[in-house]
Order: structure tokens, then sequence, then C-alpha cells
């Protein structure tokens, strides 16, 4: 792996971590802002906890070395969960900035996806 692809993997891959440990804590501990979002796009309170509960698990999988096949079900939970998100403001009619977030992230889970080490990707069978 080059080097060059190696520090855009880590960039991506800390700034994702960052942004899902950062909004999944949110959702643990219900902050306002959380509830008020939660409500304005129409999710059950409940949804909050599982949510944040699966980010937190999602960043640890992503981060720890090993297990690849953990860290491509983290991957696809993110993409699924980031893209429900833009989707559901879009819907609801959120304003524009309210996708930055979502919009954001999938860019992010994306290049982590694609520049991720070889040690970090299900083996191939040939």
């Amino acid at each position: 792996m080059k080097k060059r692809d190696k520090i855009i993997y880590w960039i991506a891959t800390i700034w994702l971590a960052f942004g899902m440990s950062v909004s999944g804590v949110a959702q643990i501990i219900q902050t306002k802002d959380e509830v008020e979002l939660f409500n304005t796009l129409h999710y059950p309170a409940y949804f909050m906890i599982i949510l944040g509960v699966w980010k937190m698990l999602g960043v640890i999988a992503v981060l720890v070395p090993r297990f690849p096949i953990v860290k491509e079900w983290a991957y696809a939970g993110f993409f699924i969960a980031m893209s429900g998100a833009a989707i559901s403001h879009l819907v609801v009619g959120t304003a524009p900035i309210d996708l930055f977030g979502p919009l954001l992230t999938l860019v992010l889970i994306c290049i982590s996806w694609y520049f991720r080490p070889a040690d970090r990707r299900p083996a191939t069978k040939q």
C-alpha cells in the first residue's frame, strides 16, 4: 500500500470514527438536540439508543485490527444509517444544510472503505 493511500485511509477513518462516536454518545445519552432531531425526522425515541450503541460498536470494529468481516458489516451499517438519515431529511423537508452531516459522513465511509489496507479486507478466494 502506498504511503499516500495509508494517509488518506487514516484521515478519513479517524474523522469517520470521531463523527460516529460523537453522534453515538449524543444518541445514547439522548441530548436535547438529538431528541429534537429524532422528533423532526419522525423516528421513535427508543431508536436513538439502539442507533447510538450500534454506532459505538461500529467505531470499535473499524478501528480495531483484524476481524475484516466485522469491519465490512460496520461499514455497511454506517452506510445504511447515513443514507437513511439523508433520505429522511429529504422526505421530511428539513433545511438543505441539514444534509451536510449525513452526506459528509457517507463520503468519509466510502473513502475509508476504499482505501483500507489489505489486512483490513476480507480474504478473497482464488
